[in-house]
């Protein structure tokens, strides 16, 4: 579950993460939140859990095939659902 961002403790300095490596990532684990890399103050890099990053990746794709389907419905390119499935096989 994505809860927001504590910049309190989410953002951490690029030198931290030199130092103790292990500690940054188990943070992005455990709190399901991204922790923000900094150098000299400004962010650099993020270090996010695995499971955030793909699930955050198949909403992103998920989303971008329901803004094509919009804008296929808007440019009038449409297929009835009877000839989808006929070509598939499926009728």
């Amino acid at each position: 579950m994505r809860t927001a961002t504590r910049f309190s403790e989410d953002i951490v300095p690029l030198g931290d993460l030199k130092v103790n490596p292990g500690k940054v990532v188990r943070h992005a684990d455990e709190t399901g939140r991204p922790v923000l890399l900094t150098n000299h103050g400004r962010g650099v890099a993020v270090v996010q859990a695995l499971a955030e990053f793909e699930a955050e990746s198949e909403e992103r794709a998920f989303l971008r095939g329901v803004v094509q389907g919009l804008m296929d419905l808007e440019e009038r390119r449409e297929v009835k659902l009877s000839d989808v499935k006929r070509r598939l096989g499926l009728a």
